[in-house]
């Protein structure tokens, strides 16, 4: 049917340690979505706020079709996620007590072609464990030279 697409957040897995993960729909307008299945969008820098009773991503760029005319949507804009009422109660419950972030991790189309967001309830890492995951990630790659050399 449709190439499926993967957009990641590789910056949150470093600087956020991820506790649980969902997915979320997300309301789009109509060129939104052409854009994203040509891999157009970018979630580094977003973040999900709660306004009521409702989730949104904040600050996801998800660029302008080129192809679209006057009613072309705009790159950065709130953009409702769509989870089940207990879904949400728990989160919006586990960041008011807990202090925790709602991060967007990835952002994909599903085999029916829909976009979804994998957001994630993270706490965010101290320096030190930081630096860990960085020497994880050398000895890692080092083990795999090794492994690849034999």
């Amino acid at each position: 049917m449709l190439k499926t697409v993967n957009i990641l957040n590789k910056r949150a897995r470093f600087d956020y340690e991820i506790i649980e993960k969902f997915t979320a729909g997300i309301v789009l307008a109509g060129t939104e979505i052409k854009s994203i299945r040509l891999g157009k969008a970018n979630i580094t820098e977003s973040f999900c706020e709660f306004s009521g009773h409702e989730l949104f991503a904040i600050n996801t760029y998800i660029e302008e079709y080129s192809f679209g005319n006057q009613f072309n949507h705009k790159a950065r804009s709130e953009r409702k996620l769509l989870l089940n009422k207990r879904e949400l109660k728990n989160l919006a419950r586990s960041v008011q007590a807990k202090g925790l972030t709602i991060v967007p991790l990835k952002l994909f189309t599903n085999e029916k072609g829909i976009a979804k967001l994998e957001i994630g309830l993270c706490r965010g890492k101290k320096t030190y464990d930081k630096r860990e995951s960085l020497k994880e990630q050398d000895t890692k790659r080092d083990l795999d030279r090794i492994k690849k050399a034999f």
